[in-house]
């Protein structure tokens, strides 16, 4: 996966999708930008696969020769549709073809994408037929495979194979006829690791404060086909200066098209109320900005005027420094073997309401459909499942008394002393389902036990030289009442390989929560006065994402790539790379 747009030195906060590093002071305004951005269309990252097809022992359908095979692929969208992506050429008289014509998708990490492949035998009367042309269901079909891309592109060398079945008519659909065997391999593309470094400098800003200078910050946005303007990087706020000089910006190539691809930089005067004040702006490509740099000079920003007329300023742009590299990717790390590890934590205290009654929100409906708990245990593991090998994940409850016991805050699920591991998202759901009829809710809410319990299994594997990398959600109705411990603990948990994902669950007012998110403009500090090295926590109210386009999981996991990426590269830890191609 790209890596954004980030901070290359310690001490450099934030940026879009990224915080890197170190153990300096507060600089909690940068933090407030990303609300901004956000509201500004900013999403995820994302990265472009392209994949190459080949098949073995297909079936023959042919009389008099072999099978002229072609693989039509598709995509389950969210209501079960298919969407077509795409067609590979047809190779002539050939049962173990391999496909010269590529496939491109956009991989999304925060996403389950389901990716259907269909083989077909195209007629002899349609060999000189444009294949996007030809008519599916006049042609001879041999067989289909389908997977998540998530799984293609963490296999070992991003390589996967698949068989492909048929469903006979006189089979049970649950009995497919198994016909070959399809391969799929996964190549991430250049510009997913390519990334320009710069330093950017402003000179003679306007000051937009009474009492004070302005505390000015960049935001780089690119032209989407519509005209409008989507942000993709952002640089810290420096405070009280009006010649300022940023920390370097890593910026994805990938993010912004391509060198030559229209940029907007604007310069902002920092508000703590989040309506920043624009102090002038600047066009530019990337390809223009090197020449900025290679010159020397500095370029005018200028203000939006009535009918196209524009107010030049003069205040200037300088680019200080212009580099490019390439980078390893979030997808690099896992195709090379590191694993996120899911682990769950469930509210058990009794805000959430008798579990035999229909209006608690641990009610278990006969019809199936499922609470909040299960929705969000469904949804975030569903994308997390296929980064994990063995699929064994620890579940705690806490803020209920199990039987002939204490009020626990932070108990195994699985209802053993010893284990807190159960195998996959039905084991979860079943030991979620089991404990509410083993323990009683209780309270109060606490958070500070179950992080530390999480902080130290990924301490242990840190300690052990494992790479991998620990995802802890937790899922929780009330207000929390152990703050500062559990700000302790998160602060604690900043330096490890460890990230935090809460879903608020019900109405209760979940301010304190949203604290606990790096996005409100603070970072989180211990009693001791440690301010947490990197943001780790995301925070995300179901009622706020219910019904809508984005399901909880893209919300809570849009940030996690980069929070991964984080970090790796702050920490110098590369992808092993015995397994990368």
């Amino acid at each position: 996966m790209g890596n954004g747009c980030c901070f290359r030195e310690p001490g450099g906060r934030t940026a879009v999708g990224s915080s890197i590093g170190g153990h300096a002071q507060n600089n909690g305004p940068n933090d407030a930008v990303n609300l901004f951005l956000k509201s500004h269309g900013y999403n995820g990252l994302f990265s472009q696969i392209e994949l190459s097809l080949s098949a073995t022992s297909l079936r023959d359908r042919d009389v008099l020769s072999k099978s002229d095979p072609m693989v039509v692929i598709y995509t389950k969208e969210r209501d079960g549709r298919l969407g077509e992506m795409g067609r590979t050429e047809v190779v002539l008289n050939s049962l173990n073809p391999t496909w010269i014509q590529k496939v491109n998708v956009t991989y999304h990490f925060e996403l389950v994408q389901t990716l259907v492949f269909r083989v077909y035998d195209v007629d002899t009367h349609f060999h000189n037929v444009d294949v996007q042309m030809l008519k599916l269901d006049e042609q001879q079909f041999l067989g289909e495979a389908s997977c998540a891309l998530s799984q293609i592109v963490i296999s070992s060398n991003r390589l996967l194979t698949l068989d492909l079945a048929q469903h006979e008519e006189n089979l049970k659909a649950d009995h497919p006829k198994i016909h070959g065997k399809l391969t799929i391999h996964a190549e991430e593309s250049i510009n997913s690791k390519t990334a320009t470094e710069m330093i950017l400098r402003c000179s003679a800003l306007e000051n937009k404060d009474l009492f004070s200078k302005s505390d000015p910050f960049l935001v780089i946005s690119k032209i989407a086909e519509s005209g409008i303007a989507i942000p993709i990087c952002k640089t810290e706020v420096i405070k009280d200066d009006l010649d300022p000089t940023w920390k370097p910006v890593s910026l994805n190539i990938q993010q912004v098209g391509s060198k030559d691809s229209p940029l907007i930089v604007e310069c902002f005067n920092f508000n703590s109320n989040g309506k920043h004040d624009l102090i002038g702006k600047i066009d530019k490509s990337l390809v223009e900005l090197e020449k900025i740099h290679l010159s020397q000079n500095g370029a005018n920003l200028y203000l939006p005027g009535h009918d196209n007329h524009n107010k030049v300023l003069k205040s200037q742009l300088f680019v200080d420094k212009f580099s490019e590299s390439v980078q390893y990717t979030f997808l690099d790390y896992m195709a090379g073997g590191c694993e996120l590890n899911f682990m769950v934590a469930i509210d058990f205290t009794a805000s959430n309401g008798n579990p035999r009654l229909p209006d608690s929100l641990h009610y278990i409906d006969p019809s199936g459909r499922p609470n909040a708990y299960q929705k969000a245990i469904s949804e975030v593991g569903g994308v997390l499942q296929f980064y994990d090998s063995d699929k064994r994940f620890p579940a705690w409850g806490f803020g209920a008394r199990p039987i002939d016991g204490p009020v626990s805050h932070c108990f195994n699920l699985s209802g053993s002393n010893n284990y807190c591991e159960v195998e996959g998202i039905q084991g979860i759901m079943t030991a979620y389902t089991s404990a509410l009829y083993n323990v009683s809710l209780a309270g109060p809410t606490l958070f500070g036990r179950v992080v530390t319990v999480a902080a130290d299994i990924a301490a242990q594997a840190l300690a052990q030289g494992q790479q991998k990398y620990y995802v802890l959600l937790i899922i929780t109705d009330g207000v929390i009442t152990d703050l500062q411990e559990t700000k302790d603990a998160i602060v604690k948990a900043s330096d490890l390989p460890l990230s935090i994902l809460i879903v608020g669950v019900g109405g209760a007012d979940f301010k304190e929560m949203e604290f606990l998110d790096g996005d409100n403009g603070e970072r989180l500090e211990s009693t001791s006065g440690r301010v947490a090295s990197r943001d780790i926590v995301q925070f995300v109210p179901l009622r706020d994402v219910q019904g809508g386009e984005v399901s909880v999981a893209q919300t809570l996991l849009a940030e996690l790539p980069t929070q991964f990426l984080t970090y790796m590269r702050t920490r110098g830890i590369e992808p092993k790379k015995m397994m990368l191609k």
